[in-house]
């Protein structure tokens, strides 16, 4: 297992972290943080940890990420556990998150604070509102969603490479990515550490938050897109029903027949509108899919809706009270099939990424050894460099 520390423009607090941790594996990040930060890195390489450097400040998604391709080449098969470098972050409850990234078979291990005792209002405030708008979105209650204390299986690392995204924005859209997915999330619960009215972090209250909403207000586009067309196709569907039904066609058969149209209707919607920002998958692919729920759907509805028949409720009353509730195992079902996975089949949709590196031409990481080896630089990968003009990295 493998301690991960992004770290830009740190304090001792990071020298106290890596002495702690004398004991594991420990890879640090320097976002970019200047020469005036060098003595503190020197410190830590000192203390035989690998640290490696990026020329300027690209931001803690671009650092997490980086840390990741090289853990891979580095250490392949070893799994991560990713903590600040402000303090904020225990050694005993890094353990924990190791102990249960090594004992449980969870995709992702979230290190939770409860945030109890004197949290600074902006953090409490922010947390709150991100957790509860994450879990109206998604339907995953999550205690914390922005906690940067996780662990994850050495073979999530590539997954990790493909979520989009380089600043603080990155660790919440690997969270609505995994919920997408299906990636399993559990949580630890962990002591709730401000140091200083969490002074040393370099989280900027509005551009940053902006940035961190960003991923949550597209997924919000894809619910509102998706309600409106489940609602298109819903009024055909009632619609063709209940002319059916006054033309004394039996209510089971006008219900296929409507659901015939609906759903044709709503295939086309949700490849081309909904989720059409998405490297959609091959029609046929698709197609099929949509086609084996529809027949899921269609199978529950029909037997719903013969329950709620035989309690001599109306037609149309019935077949509403059904649509609603398979509603919302529609959409999270439909997210995933046409968000395709970053393990899918080549040809199939997009590919898995190759193991790169947010950073123009090359990065070249300095690499000092626990046995005291002289410094030496590797090359790891090439990748182009994002918009570095303003820090990015707390």
């Amino acid at each position: 297992m493998i301690v991960l520390i992004p770290s830009y423009q740190p304090g001792k607090a990071l020298v106290d972290l890596v002495d702690a941790l004398a004991d594991s594996t420990v890879v640090v990040v320097d976002d970019g943080s200047g020469s005036d930060y060098a003595s503190v890195f020197a410190m830590v390489q000192a203390r035989g940890v690998e640290v490696v450097s990026h020329p300027t400040n690209l931001g803690k998604g671009a650092a997490l990420k980086s840390g990741f391709a090289y853990i891979a080449k580095r250490f392949p098969g070893h799994s991560v556990v990713c903590a600040d470098s402000d303090g904020q972050h225990r050694p005993v409850d890094i353990a924990k998150v190791a102990t249960e990234l090594e004992l449980g078979d969870a995709a992702i291990i979230l290190g939770a604070r409860g945030f109890t005792g004197k949290v600074p209002l902006r953090s409490r405030f922010g947390n709150t509102v991100t957790r509860t708008v994450f879990g109206a979105l998604t339907g995953r209650r999550l205690r914390d969603t922005q906690t940067g204390l996780r662990g994850y299986p050495a073979e999530q690392l590539s997954w990790l490479l493909s979520v989009p995204g380089n600043r603080f924005e990155y660790e919440q859209q690997v969270l609505l990515q995994a919920v997408d997915e299906g990636h399993d999330i559990a949580e630890v619960e962990i002591a709730t550490v401000y140091l200083a009215a969490n002074a040393s972090s370099h989280f900027r209250t509005v551009q940053d938050s902006w940035a961190v909403y960003q991923p949550l207000l597209r997924h919000a586009r894809h619910v509102g897109r998706f309600s409106l067309s489940s609602a298109a196709g819903w009024l055909i569907d009632v619609t063709v029903f209940a002319i059916l039904t006054m033309l004394s066609v039996g209510p089971l058969l006008a219900l296929l027949l409507a659901r015939l149209l609906s759903a044709s209707t709503n295939f086309a919607i949700n490849r081309h509108w909904v989720f059409g920002g998405r490297q959609l998958p091959p029609l046929l692919g698709a197609g099929g899919r949509y086609l084996a729920l529809a027949t899921v759907v269609l199978g529950v509805n029909l037997l719903m809706l013969d329950g709620l028949l035989s309690l001599e409720l109306w037609a149309v009353p019935a077949k509403v009270i059904c649509d609603v509730v398979l509603f919302t195992g529609s959409f999270t079902i439909q997210r995933r099939w046409w968000g395709c996975r970053s393990s899918a089949a080549p040809g199939s949709c997009h590919q898995t990424q190759d193991l790169a590196l947010p950073v123009k031409d090359h990065t070249y990481v300095a690499v000092v050894s626990r046995s005291g080896d002289p410094q030496k630089t590797v090359e790891i990968a090439n990748a182009r460099l994002p918009n570095a003009d303003q820090p990015h990295h707390a």
